[in-house]
């Protein structure tokens, strides 16, 4: 049995908000990747997921509980990162952090003060005054310093520089070899790529896409750019038998679109061209989810 499981997720807002029949599942230790434009249904699915909200229809399970009829015992598994962070009444962090800790039942804070570390965290910091970056930060030591076997992060890296969402994958992965079941929403591809085995597209509340990570990365299909020392033999190149993605007169180049088996015939063709170089452009899954994404928009 799937370890989280969304199942005929309904909940209609009315005027075409909400969620559409979701259907996906996590496997216990498995790291599961949600993107989407805002407003796409990332916050409402992970409020479902929180016990927060009730559905229409379908249901929402975590370790066989229902979400919803059983969301505080499901809390207790659970660190839980909000997209609208909203503290309450707290000097500073370190107070928050200390009032969190004994909810918790926490006793050691050391795995608190080496997460602080990492993140370049002052929580003596009054509360309400932070940054917005600072009460992220405050807001992810506060996820994971009880150590949960699960954790619901929606678009954990908000207001963090490059430099900290660099050190928050860090932080991620080593959760990750931990065992950890992580839910992670987010608009950056780069963040759910280097983190997630399975990335999940949302639009308009209606799932578009589950994809394996690896599946996209080590695709047989690629995009080769090519650049040609003379104009001449650019133009007759273009007269070969390949799929052009896209041709650059001025600069003699071109990109070519083509599978691994396709590879050995470009390579022979080129023994007859002067070239100044070629490079294989990596197909990353924002190019796999974006190519999906209009799509979907251009048959909307």
């Amino acid at each position: 049995m799937p370890y989280i499981e969304i199942k005929h997720l309904t909940k209609d807002f009315g005027d075409g908000k909400g969620l559409f029949n979701l259907d996906f599942s996590i496997e216990k230790g498995e790291v599961f990747g949600f993107v989407g434009t805002n407003g796409a249904g990332k916050s409402t699915t992970i409020r479902h997921m929180m016990g927060f909200l009730k559905p229409k229809s379908g249901a929402v399970t975590i370790n066989g509980m229902n979400c919803w009829t059983n969301s505080a015992e499901i809390k207790k598994l659970i660190g839980y990162i909000p997209g609208e962070i909203a503290f309450p009444d707290a000097p500073t962090g370190t107070e928050f952090l200390r009032r969190q800790a004994e909810l918790l039942g926490l006793k050691d804070m050391s795995y608190a003060e080496s997460i602080i570390k990492k993140l370049q965290l002052d929580p003596t910091a009054n509360l309400k005054r932070m940054s917005k970056g600072m009460k992220q930060k405050t807001a992810i030591v506060a996820a994971l310093m009880a150590d949960p076997e699960i954790l619901i992060l929606d678009e954990p890296t908000t207001g963090l520089d490059p430099l900290m969402r660099a050190e928050f994958v860090n932080i991620l992965n080593e959760e990750k070899k931990k065992g950890k079941t992580i839910f992670m929403s987010s608009h950056m591809f780069e963040e759910v790529e280097h983190t997630c085995d399975k990335v999940a597209l949302i639009k308009d509340g209606k799932l578009i896409a589950v994809k394996a990570t690896a599946e996209v990365k080590h695709s047989e299909d690629k995009v080769y750019k090519i650049e040609f020392l003379s104009h001449e033999d650019y133009q007759r190149f273009l007269s070969e038998p390949f799929e052009f993605a896209e041709k650059r007169d001025s600069q003699n180049q071109v990109f070519l679109k083509m599978n691994d088996r396709e590879i050995n015939q470009l390579f022979r063709t080129l023994k007859g061209y002067p070239i100044k170089f070629i490079a294989e452009i990596k197909y990353t899954l924002e190019d796999y989810f974006k190519g999906l994404y209009e799509g979907e928009t251009s048959n909307a």
